[in-house]
């Protein structure tokens, strides 16, 4: 039901051409639609009763965000999520009370992990702080921030005194050009990069557990359901061009060229919302290497499949799908973007090798 309902919302309020003209504005999405998603409960779904929250689980957020990823749909609801789920595995419980009701009514949150070496070891850090007298002096700069511009709080990790630890900034803290708009492959979104260099923090914005392999799980559950539902679309692109496009009098579609592998992205899809659900599934029951494993295939497999598929969705469309006017290196975009974000499927693989065969 809740995939039914978010696939109808989605298809409405975000058609390819809204997407298009989303491209060109300087926002990071529509203020209406994000009023929207937040009058349709979703900002609150992972966040417990007791804060404000539908006390329900990261299970019940993926058919949201699969449908949002097939329809390219731009919002703070992933970023937002990914930091109340942050503060919910490792916040105080001021912290909580402070930001959890506030999330939950559409403040907007995003998380800044990643740095200019692009390791995708969330440990490996060269953000620093340096506490004096009850403070935390930042240095360092954060990349690829989504929808800072427009964050109300922004989750970052930095080394503090040799250890990994995360740390609240509000947004009245980041002073002027602090946040420069960096030009990433896939433009239906917007991506920041942080200078935190002379930001003081107060010691109380610390989080009390530094729980980053709880943000590196969910992170990758919620970008395998972007990547099911991009990939899914694409397949339609593709199936839609192959049976309207003619040569030589017979439908492109006909031809064993194109229906062959065609019907390999197909299977690819399917296979990737299999290894998502599973991984949704076991998601509040499962050990911590049970997980792992789950999420570790599910994020090897659909990085690989879905760029696969985007690309072939260009390369389908002939000389027409090397243009800009063509909607599949829309996706091809989207799957380039995904396929980076905390490891790609060689990564992923090397991390899965011993937990599969030792």
């Amino acid at each position: 039901m809740l995939l039914d309902t978010a696939m109808d919302f989605c298809s409405t309020h975000s058609p390819v051409t809204s997407v298009r003209t989303r491209i060109e504005e300087e926002s990071d999405f529509s203020d209406d639609l994000w009023r929207q998603v937040i009058d349709l409960g979703w900002t609150a779904i992972i966040i417990p009763e007791s804060y404000a929250g539908l006390g329900l689980s990261m299970t019940d957020l993926v058919p949201i965000v699969e449908s949002m990823g097939r329809n390219l749909m731009t919002t703070p609801l992933v970023s937002s999520t990914l930091a109340a789920h942050a503060l919910i595995e490792g916040g105080s419980e001021e912290q909580k009370n402070t930001w959890l009701p506030r999330i939950a009514q559409g403040a907007i949150a995003t998380i800044a992990l990643a740095e200019a070496e692009g390791s995708w070891n969330l440990k490996q850090l060269t953000s620093f702080g340096t506490r004096t007298n009850g403070k935390v002096q930042l240095s360092g700069s954060k990349n690829l921030v989504e929808n800072a511009a427009a964050a109300d709080v922004i989750l970052i990790s930095i080394n503090l005194e040799g250890e990994p630890v995360l740390a609240l900034i509000e947004k009245s803290l980041i002073p002027d050009g602090a946040l420069t708009r960096e030009i990433i492959i896939d433009e239906t979104r917007r991506a920041y990069q942080l200078d935190l260099d002379g930001i003081i923090i107060d010691e109380s914005m610390l989080l009390a557990s530094c729980c980053l392999k709880q943000i590196e799980y969910a992170t990758l559950l919620l970008l395998c359901a972007e990547m099911a539902g991009g990939h899914a679309a694409v397949l339609n692109v593709i199936v839609e061009y192959l049976n309207t496009r003619k040569q030589f009098d017979r439908y492109i579609g006909s031809y064993q060229a194109l229906k062959h592998p065609t019907v390999q992205i197909l299977i690819d899809m399917e296979a990737s919302r299999s290894h998502l659900y599973h991984a949704a599934t076991i998601w509040n029951t499962a050990t911590e290497d049970e997980l792992e494993i789950a999420l570790r295939m599910a994020k090897a497999h659909a990085s690989e499949s879905f760029a696969h598929a985007g690309d072939r969705a260009v390369q389908f469309h002939g000389g027409f799908g090397f243009t800009y006017e063509c909607d599949a290196q829309l996706f091809l975009r989207r799957a380039l973007w995904c396929q980076y974000q905390f490891g790609d499927e060689k990564y992923h693989r090397q991390l899965l090798a011993p937990l599969l065969l030792d």
